[in-house]
C-alpha cells in the first residue's frame, strides 16, 4: 500500500463502463424490485421507517436486502427522502443519517466518510496513487507518484468508495489534470520533500460524497494526535498482498521524533540513519500500517479545537515494509502549508 501501483482488475472494469461520466438524476436511478409489498432500492439512509419502540425498521438485519444489489441499499416501501448536498466545509465527513457499514472486516471505511480521497488513474484508467483534494480545483498528492507522469495521462476520479459497486447514492467525478506541481526540492531516491499539487482542468463539484480536507497551520505541531489514514492499497507488502476494491481505513497515532527515529534505526536503515525534516511518523503498532498503494493518500486527524473537524496532517511516502512494530513515514503537510498557499496564489486561487 505505500508506493505506487496498480489498482486490481476490477477498478479497470469500473472505469470502462463509464461509470461518473453518465447522467445521473436527482432521485438516482431507483430500481424496482419483487417483493410482497411495492418498494424501491434505495440506499438505507433515504427511506423514511416508521419509528417503533422494538428497533423494526431501523436495526440493520444482517441476512438480506430483498434483493437489492447495493452494499448500502434497502427495498424500501414507505416514502424516500431526497439526498442533501455537501456541506461547502472543509474536512467535515459525509454522514447522513442512518448510513451504516455494511460490510464485513473493521478496516473498511463507511460510504463517506472521507470524502476528500482522491483516486489517481493513469493510462487505461488504472489505479496509480492516492491523494486528497484541497480546493476545488486542486489535490493534494505525493511527488513520488507523479514526478514522471505526464499530464495528459492523468485522470482524477473523486466521490469512489466500492471501485466494483454501480450502486452507490452518488456517482463518481472524473477530471482530467491541467498541470502537474512537484516540489521543487523533491529527492527521488530520498523521497525528501515528498509532496506535489494536480490543478485540475475543470472545479470540482462539492456535493453528494465529494468534499474538501482542511489544512493545518503553517508548521503546526502534529504530535501524539490519534488520526486515521485511508487507501485502497495492499493489505501486506510483496506479492502475497492484495489489492482492496472498498476503501479502507486504519487508525494511527503520530509518533515523536525521536521515538520514531530510534524505532527506525532498529530496522535495515541502521544506527547511522537520520530522518529527514520534511517528514513525520505515525504508526508503529504490529498490524496497523498504511502499505503498498497508499501512497500519496492522506493522513487525517481531528482539529484541536473541533473534533469534527478533520485537517491533514501528513501524506502517506514511506515505511519499511508494511504492519511491522516500525512507525511509517508521511510527508509534514504543515512544513509545506506556505509552500501549498505560494503555488495556489500563482494560479489565482486561495483556501
Amino acid at each position: 500500500m505505500r508506493l505506487a501501483a496498480l489498482w486490481i482488475w476490477v477498478m479497470v472494469q469500473s472505469c470502462s463502463t463509464g461509470r461518473g461520466d453518465e447522467n445521473v438524476t436527482q432521485d438516482l436511478a431507483l430500481e424496482r424490485v419483487a417483493s410482497d409489498q411495492p418498494c424501491e432500492c434505495v440506499p438505507v439512509y433515504r427511506c423514511q421507517f416508521t419509528t417503533s419502540s422494538d428497533g423494526s425498521g431501523s436495526i440493520d438485519i444482517r441476512v438480506d436486502r430483498q434483493g437489492c444489489p447495493g452494499l448500502l441499499d434497502v427495498c424500501c416501501p414507505s416514502a424516500v427522502v431526497r439526498p442533501t448536498l455537501a456541506s461547502s466545509s472543509c474536512g467535515v465527513p459525509y454522514t447522513p443519517g442512518q448510513v451504516v457499514n455494511r460490510i464485513t472486516g473493521d478496516d473498511q471505511a463507511q460510504y463517506g466518510q472521507y470524502p476528500w480521497m482522491a483516486a489517481l488513474l493513469a493510462p487505461g484508467r488504472k489505479f496509480l496513487c492516492g491523494g486528497s483534494l484541497i480546493h476545488p480545483q486542486v489535490v493534494l498528492t505525493a511527488a513520488h507518484c507523479v514526478h514522471q507522469t505526464r499530464v495528459l495521462d492523468m485522470t482524477v476520479r473523486l466521490g469512489e468508495w466500492d471501485s466494483q459497486g454501480m450502486t452507490e447514492p452518488f456517482p463518481v467525478q472524473n477530471i482530467g489534470v491541467r498541470e502537474i506541481v512537484v516540489h521543487e526540492q523533491f529527492r527521488p531516491d530520498s523521497l525528501f520533500n515528498d509532496i506535489a499539487l494536480l490543478f485540475l482542468e475543470s472545479p470540482a463539484a462539492l456535493e453528494g460524497s465529494v468534499r474538501t480536507v482542511c489544512l493545518p497551520q503553517p508548521n503546526e505541531i502534529m504530535d501524539g494526535r490519534s488520526c486515521q489514514a485511508s487507501g485502497w492499497g495492499k493489505d501486506a507488502f510483496g506479492g502475497k498482498g492484495t489489492h482492496s476494491a472498498i476503501l479502507k481505513s486504519v487508525e494511527l497515532s503520530t509518533v515523536l521524533r525521536e521515538e520514531c527515529l530510534q524505532a527506525l534505526r532498529e530496522t535495515r536503515l541502521g544506527e547511522f540513519f537520520r530522518l529527514h525534516i520534511s517528514f513525520l511518523c505515525a504508526g508503529g503498532q504490529e498490524g496497523k500500517d498504511t502499505c503498498k498503494g497508499d501512497g500519496g493518500g492522506p493522513l487525517v486527524c481531528p482539529m484541536q479545537q473541533n473534533s469534527a473537524v478533520y485537517v491533514q496532517a501528513g501524506i502517506v511516502s514511506w515505511g519499511i515494509n508494511c504492519g511491522r512494530q516500525a512507525p511509517a513515514a508521511y510527508t509534514n503537510v504543515a512544513l509545506f502549508r506556505s509552500w501549498i498557499d505560494l503555488q495556489l496564489l500563482r494560479h489565482g486561487l486561495y483556501i
